[in-house]
């Protein structure tokens, strides 16, 4: 597989990105296994842009460490310092199908609502689970989605 070429102002990017990253993936010292390459290649598919630690001391068996990954799992070398190799593959896209052609609603979430006591008191925080069939008014209490009535004037054939 060809190695993904970047440029220098993207590979600048992509190590201001991984800066505040932790290593995902750590080679031990029984180095490079196929195992350890497969949760690398996952990380890259579910990350795109990883940390890798090494433990091996020898800075030329690091480097050649990254450049085998790089070009076995096709993705990008972007740094090497220390101990901490960093790799970045563009994400694949998912397909994703619709269950038996139904149209999806939107899933539960979690909403924090404020509730304002008397003079200076804190407010109270309360967390409400607010469905797909339901809608949070001003007053921060959950209600049902109105379904809008069609007009049964505009319906009627002329």
């Amino acid at each position: 597989m060809p190695q993904i070429s970047l440029t220098p102002a993207e590979r600048r990017e992509k190590r201001a990105d991984a800066h505040h990253l932790d290593p995902v993936v750590i080679v031990g010292s029984d180095g490079l296994t196929p195992a350890v390459q497969k949760e690398i290649d996952n990380a890259l598919n579910s990350h795109g842009l990883i940390k890798v630690r090494v433990s091996a001391e020898d800075r030329t068996a690091r480097e050649l460490l990254f450049q085998t990954l790089s070009a076995d799992l096709n993705a990008a070398p972007i740094q090497h310092i220390g101990k901490l190799l960093v790799l970045w593959r563009p994400p694949v896209e998912k397909v994703r199908e619709a269950a038996s052609g139904e149209d999806r609603m939107p899933g539960p979430r979690d909403v924090k609502v404020l509730k304002y006591g008397r003079g200076g008191q804190r407010p109270e925080v309360k967390t409400l689970r607010v469905l797909g069939n339901q809608r949070l008014t001003p007053g921060g209490q959950v209600k049902r989605i109105k379904v809008l009535q069609k007009s049964v004037k505009k319906n009627q054939p002329d």
